[in-house]
């Protein structure tokens, strides 16, 4: 019996492990700044559309990437992240979380769990004073995201983002376009 308990103990911890998504990548930014204005997850809610990212693993092939932000009743935030693999009209995957504040950040560092106990970071590093765009990152330096309000953005739009990414100390050869 010890010894199924092990096993079941030592699978799950190499399970987690290589689940974890913060475990690899390239670095795009070795000096990840701190997050700089609060974020008042009421305003946060809703709806985003991805514009770009850095390409990681669990979002190979994903188009018309949303995620959707709720406030639940004890406080944490409801996570539903959906993609097209492969094409706007491929098959939709989704993906619910479960994100609570990190105490003192203002609201802008989240904790975010796809599957209990694992947690990972999640910082809104810039966003617009109206909530219609936002910039987000994590300590590593190996993901990125630029999200949006709205499902289209016109190039100059695109650019400008991209150059506050860049001004957050990101490498932005590194992003890759979200088709929407």
């Amino acid at each position: 019996m010890k010894s199924v308990l092990l096993g079941l103990t030592v699978g799950s911890g190499v399970l987690l492990a290589a689940c974890n998504p913060l475990e690899s990548g390239p670095v795009g930014n070795a000096a990840v700044p701190q997050p700089a204005k609060p974020v008042e997850l009421g305003r946060y809610a809703g709806t985003w559309y991805e514009q770009a990212r850095y390409e990681a693993g669990f979002q190979k092939d994903c188009e018309g990437v949303t995620a959707v932000y709720a406030a639940k009743p004890d406080g944490s935030v409801g996570v539903v992240n959906s993609c097209r693999q492969g094409s706007l009209t491929g098959p939709l995957k989704t993906a619910e979380a479960t994100a609570r504040v990190v105490e003192g950040s203002n609201g802008s560092k989240l904790k975010v769990s796809f599957f209990w106990p694992v947690e990972g970071d999640y910082w809104v590093l810039d966003r617009a004073a109206d909530y219609s765009w936002s910039i987000v990152g994590e300590p590593s330096g190996r993901y990125l995201w630029i999200l949006t309000r709205s499902q289209r953005i016109g190039p100059q739009a695109y650019a400008a983002l991209v150059r506050r990414a860049q001004v957050l100390g990101y490498d932005t050869a590194m992003l890759r376009r979200t088709q929407q």
